[in-house]
Formats: structure tokens, sequence, C-alpha cells
């Protein structure tokens, strides 16, 4: 049992990695779920106080990257219309055109909700939309550092018995 858990526990990980990138995969929560399997295992020096930070963490980067797209947009002075529409381009995105949608979707949610909100000043729409992408990089790079955290944690946890196996196949 302690095999397939720790093959599940590098598989979530590195598949939460590659989730931080592609918008469709929850990332950060496939990490989460390696290091459980990781903290099941028995030979497992992973303590309960980690396993609740990481969750913490995890909560913690998926409520940001949820409300990114609208706090970037007001920094980059967009109004309330320009805000709510990255929230719904991000939702539009994701079911209709994904995986590109939910990347694209808050630009285009924000130029449209600022262009709605104010037609006479498409510049300003138009630098609120690049100010709603630069979100999604910011919450991909949020991402990207918790999982890669979780598969650090993880390897550190596994090494020892993985090298332990392999001397003792050879």
């Amino acid at each position: 049992m302690d095999i397939t858990l720790s093959i599940l526990a590098f598989v979530f990980t590195i598949t939460g990695i590659v989730g931080c990138i592609v918008p469709a995969l929850p990332g950060v929560v496939l990490s989460y779920a390696g290091l459980v399997c990781a903290y099941l295992t028995s030979y497992s020096t992973i303590g309960g106080a980690a396993l609740w930070t990481w969750l913490a963490i995890t909560v913690a980067v998926s409520v940001i990257d949820y409300f990114l797209p609208a706090w970037m947009t007001r920094r980059f002075g967009g109004s309330r219309a320009g805000a709510i529409g990255a929230t719904v381009g991000v939702f539009a995105g994701f079911f209709l055109f994904p995986p590109l949608g939910i990347v694209l979707g808050p630009f285009f949610g924000a130029v449209l909700g600022e262009l709605l909100h104010d037609k006479s000043d498409p510049g300003k729409a138009l630098l609120v939309g690049i100010g709603s992408f630069l979100s999604f990089i910011v919450g991909t790079g949020i991402k990207l550092v918790a999982a890669v955290g979780m598969l650090l944690h993880v390897t550190a946890d596994t090494y020892p018995v993985l090298r332990e196996w392999a001397a003792g196949l050879f």
C-alpha cells in the first residue's frame, strides 16, 4: 500500500504543478492531495501541523486566485463594472471556451464591463483588461510556488525510503 500511496503522491503533486499552468485542472488542490497521500504512508514524517499549514495555504491560494482578477482590475483603474466583468469572464471562459477561455475570459470580461460602463474611453478599458490578464500571470505564479513547495515536501519525505529501496535492488 505504501508504494501505491507514494506513486499517487508524486502523480498528484506533478499533475498539480501542471494544473497551475493548465487552467482546467485544480493545481494546488491536486498537489495537496499528493501531500495527503504521502502523509498516509507508514514511513511518513509529515506532521499534522504541516498538513494543516498546507491546507491553509491551499485554501488561501485558491481564494486569492478566485478574487485576483477583480482586484487587479480595480487596481488598474477599472470600475465596479470592469471588476464584475472580469469575474464573470472567469466563469464564462471556463465553461464556454475551456481551457483558453479561462485565460482570456477575465481580459475580455473586464474590457466589456468597462466599455458598458463608459464607452468613451476604450484605451482605459484595454488597460483594465491588461490588468486583469496580469492577474492571471500573478495567480499562476502564486499557485506554482505553493504546488512546487508541496512537491518538495513530498520528495523530502519520500526520498530516504526510495533511496533504500533502490539500493536494495542493486
